[in-house]
């Protein structure tokens, strides 16, 4: 190998310096130079072959790759790529010294185009670097490009050095699908830097409460008293013998994974499910913070790993930070904004304000953050959602306060709200924060939707002044629903839809830009639907035009959901048919009277008696015309005016397990004639349901014969604790009603 470099730098003296010359590599449609590699090192390998791609798209020219053992010498024009030609440089630039893992140097002042990596993609990232900020080519989507085609390459004078603001960059995109997208991007995915892929909400597989809750309830939480092993349940983190089996569990998998040095040890998913027994009461009442006991747990953990990173979820209960422990050096913080609201950035409300005090907090006691952001809708990913403006400053905000690492989690899917423009600003600005956003939204704008994009500018700007000029904050958990009468109301839908059908006309003789634009429409009319249900005057004739272009367009685009619970749009529309556009025929209960017995819990008690009985429907946000019980049972009296033949009884329930909303156990339904004596009618049990979906349960009883009464008892026995299989284990569980219908 030294006799190879030494023949190698020997090739190099042959040729003088060539001081501020420009790097020529295709010439009237021919290569004039090689890249050169060590081929033994695939990052580097990678990086030619994407350059030997491209280049070759744009000219027509394919740019020979050979190893630098075979090159016998450089000559001027070729591209120089990875570590080996350090050692035959004989002036390298000072910079070299400062490069950092992903960081790269493009050189071309000697007359050979050299990249050189700081470290791990760094290659590749200078290689599509060059495409992109030199060569004329722009990536957007998933296999979605555009290049300067041109017979002549060549690049001026340059030592350009660039390094990431963040050592870690993932966010989500179906455009990862795509291998050159996820390089072209800089992102990185939780499997390439985590041992077993084990990367948050770790607590159950690492210590499985199937294998371990029956016969060592000891391990898991103290909550109301009682041992509460489960999926959803958190450790006694106070508990040795814990201690010991996560150890040698961590020891197993960093053995199985050597290529990884960085795992996580993390709380399972939910809230307040911290364990409460005197030892760990004592440490969290003594660190103001139930991520006392957890930092007092991972920090034993980084001193038997201490070559090793050991991560933990800032998450919910454990968002602040302990008041006297700090976390070691090698304990990563995974700080979670998931309780932030999103209409401004995170130091302009309250709710963003708590966050950034805990953010402060963090970054005073540790120099190893990891932010995991949020930026969509989960409950409707297919809704307008504003949040462009917020993006740049609160990614800044991260990066000014020790953030290493940084996970935006966004919807990524095709359909939803913008989300390859959404995917293109965050991936941009996970390398340099600082960059201005709205630069980077026309950017992405005119290289994706043409002749389309002043409207879907003037789109976006007018959207984020009608959300800022109301008091309706923008929600991780939101509905177009509460967005009515404000940056959703009626006369600025009509706008929204003239600068849609602009853009159509504008790139209507380009199917693919035609595409492009009318996926983007979907948030808004879906919108217009979620809208139009809340009304009590619907036009059924124009909805139902809106549902089939809806569903073909759906279809078409390949729109496979409304909501991270996968709840289809075929099904959206069939339900919306089904339960908003026919009115229950002969329904005794519309307009009637309601009686509390159980009222349901007090956010839910205004306007819920007419809401059970105004024949609108909910949606499936659980705010939305739903009226709610927390750990307990239900009970109310309709009282239909007179006594009237009724022969069925149904009441209407929500599904949706992520917001702690499961089934009752049974519905017991009774009727009178007085209101004094009342008779049985029928008795409904719920099997439990435990899929993630959100659903609409109709629970209805029916008898042989109609029988006489006006007043119909509804008692509903809820689950009242969450059980163990789910994230609120422990804690009160909802159950959440709508409409009565009794015919």
């Amino acid at each position: 190998m030294d006799r190879i470099i030494r023949f190698w730098w020997v090739g190099l003296c042959l040729f003088p310096a060539l001081s501020g010359a420009q790097v020529q590599l295709v010439k009237h449609g021919q290569p004039k130079g090689r890249i050169v590699i060590d081929q033994t090192i695939a990052v580097d390998s990678l990086a030619a072959a994407l350059l030997q791609r491209f280049v070759g798209e744009m000219s027509g020219a394919e740019l020979p790759v050979q190893d630098f053992r075979d090159a016998l010498g450089a000559r001027p024009g070729d591209v120089l790529i990875g570590a080996f030609q350090l050692d035959s440089w004989s002036n390298p630039p000072a910079v070299m010294d400062s490069l950092v893992d992903d960081g790269f140097l493009i050189h071309t002042r000697d007359g050979y185009l050299r990249l050189i990596s700081g470290g791990g993609n760094g290659s590749v990232y200078a290689a599509v670097t060059l495409l992109d900020d030199y060569l004329g080519m722009n990536y957007y989507a998933k296999e979605t490009y555009t290049l300067s085609r041109q017979a002549d390459i060549h690049l001026p004078a340059m030592s350009l050095e660039d390094h990431p603001a963040f050592t870690y960059r993932q966010t989500f995109s179906y455009g990862l699908e795509d291998p050159v997208y996820k390089y072209w991007f800089r992102l990185e995915a939780p499997d390439e830097a985590f041992a077993g892929n084990l990367w948050v909400h770790t607590f159950d597989r690492l210590l499985p409460s199937d294998q371990f809750g029956e016969s060592h309830p000891e391990f898991y939480s103290l909550i109301k008293g009682q041992r509460q092993p489960g999926k959803a349940s958190q450790w006694c983190l106070t508990n040795s013998e814990v201690l010991e089996r996560v150890s040698q569990q961590l020891d197993s998998v960093f053995e199985a994974h050597p290529e990884h040095d960085i795992i996580s040890v993390s709380q399972n998913d939910g809230n307040f499910t911290y364990c409460t027994c005197d030892n760990c009461a004592a440490i969290d009442e003594r660190e103001g913070s139930p991520s006392g006991t957890l930092i007092h747990f991972v920090n034993q953990l980084a001193d038997r790993f201490p070559d090793k990173t050991i991560s933990t979820l800032a998450y919910l209960y454990s968002m602040h930070p302990p008041r006297h422990l700090r976390p070691r050096s090698n304990v990563n913080i995974m700080l979670c904004s998931i309780d932030a609201k999103r209409e401004v950035p995170l130091t302009d409300n309250a709710t963003g304000q708590d966050f950034v005090k805990a953010l402060k907090g963090w970054a005073e006691i540790s120099d190893n953050i990891f932010v995991w952001d949020y930026g969509i809708n989960f409950d409707n990913l297919v809704a307008p959602f504003p949040n462009f403006h917020v993006l740049q400053p609160n990614m800044e905000l991260f990066h000014r306060h020790n953030v290493r690492m940084h996970f935006a989690q966004v919807g990524g899917k095709r359909g939803e709200d913008f989300s390859e423009l959404r995917a293109y600003m965050l991936s941009r600005l996970l390398w340099n924060p600082y960059q201005n956003a709205d630069s980077l939204m026309l950017e992405f704008m005119k290289g994706y939707y043409g002749a389309a994009a002043p409207h879907l500018y003037q789109y976006q700007k007018m959207l984020e002044a009608a959300l800022l000029s109301n008091e309706v904050p923008l929600w991780i958990y939101d509905t177009p629903v509460s967005h009515k009468d404000g940056m959703l109301r009626s006369r600025l839908r009509f706008r929204y839809n003239k600068l849609f059908d602009q853009a159509e006309r504008a790139v209507e003789d380009d199917p693919e830009l035609l595409r492009r634009v009318r996926r983007s429409r979907l948030p808004l009319q879906y919108a217009e639907l979620e809208i139009a249900r809340t009304m009590p005057e619907r036009d059924p004739v124009r909805l139902n035009v809106m549902l089939d272009t809806f569903a073909a367009r759906t279809a078409r685009y390949g729109v496979k959901t409304l909501n991270e619970r996968n709840n289809a749009p075929g099904d959206y529309c069939r339900l919306y048919r089904e339960r908003y556009l026919r009115k229950p025929e002969g329904n005794l209960a519309a307009g009637a009277k309601v009686i509390w017995e159980a009222p349901p819990s007090p956010g839910y008690l205004e306007g819920a008696a007419e809401a059970l009985t105004d024949e609108l429907y909910g949606g499936t946000t659980f705010g939305d015309s739903w009226i709610g019980w927390e750990g307990r049972d239900g009970s109310f009296i309709v009282d239909l005016g007179e006594v009237q033949p009724v022969q069925s009884v149904e009441t209407d329930f929500l599904h949706q397990l992520g917001a702690w909303i499961l089934l009752p156990k049974s519905v017991t339904y009774t009727v009178s004639e007085d209101g004094a004596a009342y008779e049985a009618f029928g008795k409904e049990i719920l099997p439990e349901d435990r899929s993630r979906e959100v659903k609409f349960v109709g629970v209805k009883s029916e008898q042989p014969a109609p029988v006489s009464a006006r007043y119909i008892r509804v008692e509903i026995e809820g689950v009242k604790v969450c059980p163990s299989w789910h994230y609120g284990v422990g804690y009160p569980a909802w159950f959440f009603v709508d409409e009565v219908v009794v015919r």
